[in-house]
């Protein structure tokens, strides 16, 4: 930040959130720091890290528009297990042996998970049901349905093979949940699979490689906060 922008004013914040962080700690340090109205565009998952928008002031208004651009991911599926969320906040079940494929077997079975869909979210996400997200009621172990949605594929690439994990990347539309398209490949790849690890790359056109570490934003807001005070 070359200059304190005027967060109560309005503006946007491109975030790299690091591992085991919610959005929303983002979001709330942020917020404690700036003392802003302000939300995010695109909760990542406490695995995920990458890019996070977040819009302060009037830029708030900005978020539906922000959250419905394209994004891309990448990161691992790891084969040969499935998990009840479809990635490692929880424990690998049903270990299956993997079957020797090369780089281009598995491109061959990506290749049929590209452009539109109907994909079925996990039952572990904050889609709510009855007014409560349902994750919270999966985890109490009532009975969660949830329909399948309407996504896009844009791109789905096998960039690196280290059995039992599959490195990947994904552009797709918004509402795409990658933990499922993990456990939907693996059960295409006969074995079963999870999602291993994710990093948001981009929104439309912003880019994780612009976006700065929240503890770097907050440390940088405040010198520039002691230096306009003098």
């Amino acid at each position: 930040m070359s200059e304190t922008p005027n967060f109560q004013e309005g503006a946007v914040l491109l975030i790299n959130k690091p591992l085991t962080w919610t959005s929303f700690d983002v979001v709330r340090k942020i917020r404690n720091t700036t003392k802003a109205k302000i939300g995010h565009a695109g909760t990542l998952d406490p695995l995920a890290t990458g890019l996070l928008i977040c819009c302060t002031g009037k830029m708030t208004k900005k978020i539906n528009e922000y959250q419905a651009k394209e994004k891309e991911y990448t990161g691992t599926f790891t084969l040969g297990a499935i998990t009840p969320t479809f990635d490692l906040e929880s424990e690998p079940q049903d270990h299956q042996p993997v079957p020797e494929l090369d780089k281009a077997a598995l491109q061959a079975i990506a290749d049929k998970f590209t452009g539109p869909l109907q994909q079925l979210p996990p039952i572990h996400s904050a889609i709510k049901q009855n007014g409560k997200p349902i994750y919270h009621l999966a985890r109490k172990g009532v009975e969660v349905k949830v329909e399948p949605r309407s996504i896009v594929i844009h791109a789905f690439e096998i960039t690196a093979v280290e059995l039992p994990v599959v490195h990947f990347r994904v552009e797709c539309s918004t509402g795409t949940y990658i933990r499922s398209l993990a456990n939907d490949f693996g059960a295409a790849v006969g074995c079963g699979g999870y999602l291993s690890s994710l990093c948001r790359t981009r929104i439309g056109p912003f880019k994780l490689e612009d976006a700065m570490d929240v503890v770097q934003f907050i440390e940088e807001y405040k010198k520039m906060q002691e230096t306009q005070n003098g």
